[in-house]
Protein backbone atom coordinates (compact mmCIF):
# COMPACT_ATOMS: atom_id res chain seq x y z
CA UNK A 1 0.00 0.00 0.00
CA UNK A 2 2.76 2.15 0.80
CA UNK A 3 4.72 2.57 -2.82
CA UNK A 4 1.03 3.42 -4.11
CA UNK A 5 1.17 6.93 -2.31
CA UNK A 6 3.53 8.60 -4.43
CA UNK A 7 1.19 7.53 -7.65
CA UNK A 8 -2.02 8.65 -5.85
CA UNK A 9 0.19 12.21 -4.85
CA UNK A 10 0.61 12.51 -8.48
CA UNK A 11 -2.39 11.83 -9.48
CA UNK A 12 -4.31 14.20 -6.91
CA UNK A 13 -1.76 17.11 -8.01
CA UNK A 14 -1.91 16.26 -11.72
CA UNK A 15 -5.96 16.45 -11.63
CA UNK A 16 -5.96 20.12 -9.78
CA UNK A 17 -3.22 21.44 -11.89
CA UNK A 18 -5.64 19.98 -14.98
CA UNK A 19 -8.66 21.91 -13.21
CA UNK A 20 -6.37 25.06 -12.69
CA UNK A 21 -5.15 25.02 -16.93
CA UNK A 22 -8.94 24.57 -17.66
CA UNK A 23 -10.39 27.57 -15.64
CA UNK A 24 -7.51 29.83 -16.91
CA UNK A 25 -8.45 29.11 -20.52
CA UNK A 26 -11.67 29.14 -20.16
CA UNK A 27 -11.79 32.69 -18.08
CA UNK A 28 -8.77 34.43 -21.44
CA UNK A 29 -11.81 32.93 -23.96
CA UNK A 30 -14.24 34.78 -22.03
CA UNK A 31 -12.03 38.25 -21.80
CA UNK A 32 -11.29 38.29 -25.19
CA UNK A 33 -14.68 37.00 -26.71
CA UNK A 34 -17.10 38.41 -24.02
CA UNK A 35 -19.62 35.45 -22.26
CA UNK A 36 -22.18 33.69 -24.84
CA UNK A 37 -25.10 35.29 -25.67
CA UNK A 38 -27.41 33.24 -23.45
CA UNK A 39 -25.75 34.24 -20.42
CA UNK A 40 -25.10 37.66 -20.96
CA UNK A 41 -27.34 39.71 -19.11
CA UNK A 42 -29.53 42.36 -21.07
CA UNK A 43 -30.10 46.00 -20.60
CA UNK A 44 -33.27 47.24 -19.41
CA UNK A 45 -34.92 50.00 -20.78
CA UNK A 46 -34.59 53.51 -19.07
CA UNK A 47 -36.24 56.65 -19.73
CA UNK A 48 -34.83 60.33 -18.75
CA UNK A 49 -37.31 62.38 -17.05
CA UNK A 50 -37.40 65.76 -14.85
CA UNK A 51 -35.32 65.64 -11.92
CA UNK A 52 -38.53 66.48 -9.82
CA UNK A 53 -39.73 63.27 -10.47
CA UNK A 54 -40.85 61.13 -8.02
CA UNK A 55 -38.51 57.84 -5.97
CA UNK A 56 -37.95 54.87 -8.48
CA UNK A 57 -40.59 52.22 -6.38
CA UNK A 58 -40.10 48.39 -6.39
CA UNK A 59 -42.55 48.37 -9.54
CA UNK A 60 -39.94 50.08 -11.91
CA UNK A 61 -37.88 47.52 -12.70
CA UNK A 62 -39.08 47.53 -16.78
CA UNK A 63 -40.55 49.94 -18.47
CA UNK A 64 -39.89 53.53 -16.87
CA UNK A 65 -37.32 53.93 -14.48
CA UNK A 66 -37.98 57.51 -12.48
CA UNK A 67 -34.48 58.30 -12.59
CA UNK A 68 -32.27 61.02 -14.86
CA UNK A 69 -30.58 58.22 -17.68
CA UNK A 70 -28.52 58.73 -21.06
CA UNK A 71 -30.48 56.90 -22.99
CA UNK A 72 -34.65 57.66 -23.70
CA UNK A 73 -36.57 54.34 -23.36
CA UNK A 74 -39.73 55.70 -23.97
CA UNK A 75 -39.91 55.61 -28.11
CA UNK A 76 -39.29 52.10 -27.65
CA UNK A 77 -42.38 51.77 -25.03
CA UNK A 78 -44.69 54.06 -27.16
CA UNK A 79 -43.64 51.60 -30.68
CA UNK A 80 -44.09 48.60 -28.36
CA UNK A 81 -47.40 49.89 -27.43
CA UNK A 82 -48.85 50.42 -30.87
CA UNK A 83 -47.36 47.47 -32.29
CA UNK A 84 -48.77 45.26 -29.68
CA UNK A 85 -52.19 46.60 -30.77
CA UNK A 86 -51.37 46.14 -34.41
CA UNK A 87 -51.60 50.00 -34.81
CA UNK A 88 -51.87 51.40 -38.20
CA UNK A 89 -49.26 53.99 -37.12
CA UNK A 90 -46.47 52.38 -38.76
CA UNK A 91 -43.49 52.15 -38.86
CA UNK A 92 -43.60 51.70 -35.44
CA UNK A 93 -40.37 53.15 -34.23
CA UNK A 94 -41.00 56.28 -36.64
CA UNK A 95 -44.65 56.85 -34.76
CA UNK A 96 -43.10 56.44 -31.17
CA UNK A 97 -40.09 59.05 -32.07
CA UNK A 98 -42.90 61.22 -33.53
CA UNK A 99 -45.22 61.07 -30.51
CA UNK A 100 -42.29 61.05 -27.85
CA UNK A 101 -41.55 64.74 -29.94
CA UNK A 102 -45.06 66.10 -29.63
CA UNK A 103 -45.11 65.16 -26.07
CA UNK A 104 -41.85 66.97 -24.88
CA UNK A 105 -42.77 70.20 -27.48
CA UNK A 106 -45.93 70.61 -25.75
CA UNK A 107 -44.56 69.53 -22.37
CA UNK A 108 -47.11 66.72 -21.73
CA UNK A 109 -46.55 62.94 -20.39
CA UNK A 110 -45.21 60.80 -23.37
CA UNK A 111 -48.16 58.30 -22.64
CA UNK A 112 -51.52 60.19 -22.70
CA UNK A 113 -51.47 61.07 -26.70
CA UNK A 114 -51.38 57.21 -27.09
CA UNK A 115 -53.32 56.37 -23.84
CA UNK A 116 -56.65 58.73 -25.25
CA UNK A 117 -55.86 57.38 -29.24
CA UNK A 118 -56.07 53.77 -27.72
CA UNK A 119 -59.19 54.61 -25.99
CA UNK A 120 -61.18 56.86 -28.33
CA UNK A 121 -60.22 54.91 -31.58
CA UNK A 122 -58.36 51.61 -30.90
CA UNK A 123 -55.18 53.50 -31.75
CA UNK A 124 -56.71 55.10 -35.08
CA UNK A 125 -58.17 52.19 -36.23
CA UNK A 126 -62.04 53.51 -35.77
CA UNK A 127 -62.01 56.76 -36.77
CA UNK A 128 -64.64 59.46 -38.78
CA UNK A 129 -63.80 59.14 -42.12
CA UNK A 130 -60.93 61.39 -43.77
CA UNK A 131 -60.31 63.19 -40.50
CA UNK A 132 -57.39 60.86 -39.52
CA UNK A 133 -58.93 62.00 -35.69
CA UNK A 134 -57.45 59.24 -33.10
CA UNK A 135 -58.07 61.08 -30.10
CA UNK A 136 -61.63 62.68 -30.00
CA UNK A 137 -60.47 66.04 -30.24
CA UNK A 138 -63.25 68.40 -31.31
CA UNK A 139 -65.63 65.60 -31.76
CA UNK A 140 -69.18 66.76 -30.67
CA UNK A 141 -72.43 66.02 -31.29
CA UNK A 142 -72.22 69.08 -33.42
CA UNK A 143 -69.85 68.25 -35.62
CA UNK A 144 -66.59 66.63 -36.09
CA UNK A 145 -63.10 68.01 -36.22
CA UNK A 146 -60.90 67.18 -39.54
CA UNK A 147 -57.39 67.57 -39.80
CA UNK A 148 -54.93 66.64 -42.90
CA UNK A 149 -52.77 63.96 -41.22
CA UNK A 150 -52.40 62.04 -38.10
CA UNK A 151 -49.27 63.95 -37.08
CA UNK A 152 -51.80 67.51 -37.41
CA UNK A 153 -54.00 65.98 -35.01
CA UNK A 154 -52.11 64.98 -32.55
CA UNK A 155 -50.29 68.26 -32.57
CA UNK A 156 -53.49 70.14 -31.80
CA UNK A 157 -54.29 67.62 -29.57
CA UNK A 158 -51.52 68.25 -27.54
CA UNK A 159 -51.69 72.00 -28.06
CA UNK A 160 -54.83 71.39 -26.25
CA UNK A 161 -54.15 69.17 -23.58
CA UNK A 162 -51.36 71.57 -22.60
CA UNK A 163 -53.49 74.44 -22.22
CA UNK A 164 -56.35 73.99 -21.17
CA UNK A 165 -56.17 71.00 -18.96
CA UNK A 166 -52.77 70.33 -17.62
CA UNK A 167 -51.92 73.71 -17.31
CA UNK A 168 -55.16 74.81 -15.90
CA UNK A 169 -54.44 71.91 -13.28
CA UNK A 170 -56.19 68.87 -14.22
CA UNK A 171 -53.35 66.57 -14.29
CA UNK A 172 -55.18 63.39 -14.06
CA UNK A 173 -57.80 61.09 -15.98
CA UNK A 174 -60.29 61.54 -13.79
CA UNK A 175 -60.03 65.85 -13.95
CA UNK A 176 -59.11 65.15 -17.43
CA UNK A 177 -62.58 63.26 -18.13
CA UNK A 178 -65.05 65.82 -16.88
CA UNK A 179 -63.79 68.48 -18.95
CA UNK A 180 -62.69 66.26 -22.56
CA UNK A 181 -65.76 63.97 -22.08
CA UNK A 182 -68.10 65.08 -19.65
CA UNK A 183 -70.84 62.65 -20.50
CA UNK A 184 -68.75 59.66 -20.01
CA UNK A 185 -69.86 57.44 -17.33
CA UNK A 186 -66.19 56.58 -15.53
CA UNK A 187 -65.12 54.20 -18.75
CA UNK A 188 -62.92 56.58 -20.39
CA UNK A 189 -60.97 57.55 -17.17
CA UNK A 190 -60.61 53.93 -16.46
CA UNK A 191 -59.32 53.13 -20.32
CA UNK A 192 -56.84 55.58 -20.26
CA UNK A 193 -55.36 54.95 -16.77
CA UNK A 194 -55.51 50.87 -18.08
CA UNK A 195 -53.36 52.45 -21.11
CA UNK A 196 -50.75 54.99 -19.21
CA UNK A 197 -50.12 52.01 -16.50
CA UNK A 198 -49.52 49.64 -19.65
CA UNK A 199 -46.91 51.77 -21.50
CA UNK A 200 -45.46 52.34 -17.64
CA UNK A 201 -44.20 49.13 -17.31
CA UNK A 202 -44.59 47.91 -20.80
CA UNK A 203 -46.32 45.07 -20.09
CA UNK A 204 -50.22 44.13 -20.51
CA UNK A 205 -50.94 42.16 -17.33
CA UNK A 206 -49.13 45.04 -14.96
CA UNK A 207 -51.18 47.79 -16.88
CA UNK A 208 -54.28 45.91 -15.78
CA UNK A 209 -52.66 45.08 -12.17
CA UNK A 210 -51.28 48.34 -10.98
CA UNK A 211 -54.16 50.66 -12.75
CA UNK A 212 -54.17 53.52 -10.48
CA UNK A 213 -55.56 57.73 -11.45
CA UNK A 214 -52.16 58.62 -13.04
CA UNK A 215 -50.38 61.74 -12.12
CA UNK A 216 -49.85 63.15 -15.39
CA UNK A 217 -46.86 65.16 -13.94
CA UNK A 218 -44.64 62.27 -13.25
CA UNK A 219 -43.01 61.42 -16.45
CA UNK A 220 -42.51 65.40 -17.88
CA UNK A 221 -39.15 66.61 -19.09
CA UNK A 222 -37.97 69.61 -17.14
CA UNK A 223 -36.22 70.39 -20.52
CA UNK A 224 -37.83 68.68 -23.24
CA UNK A 225 -34.92 69.58 -25.70
CA UNK A 226 -32.10 68.28 -23.92
CA UNK A 227 -34.00 64.97 -24.26
CA UNK A 228 -31.13 62.36 -26.05
CA UNK A 229 -33.37 59.65 -27.77
CA UNK A 230 -31.95 56.40 -28.02
CA UNK A 231 -32.01 54.58 -31.82
CA UNK A 232 -35.15 52.52 -32.24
Amino acid sequence: MTHKLPLLTAWAVFSVLTVVANVLVIMTFINEKGLPQFLTPQPQANISISANSATPTQNDVLGIQTSIQEDDARIKIISNFLERYNSPLQPYDDWGQKLVTIADKYGIDFRLLPAIAMTESNLCKVIPPGTYNCTGYGITSTGTLGFESYEESFEATAKSLKKNYVDKGLTNPSDIMKKYTPSSNGSWQNSVNQWLSEMKYDDHAKGLDLKTNADLTQYVTATPSAIPFASP
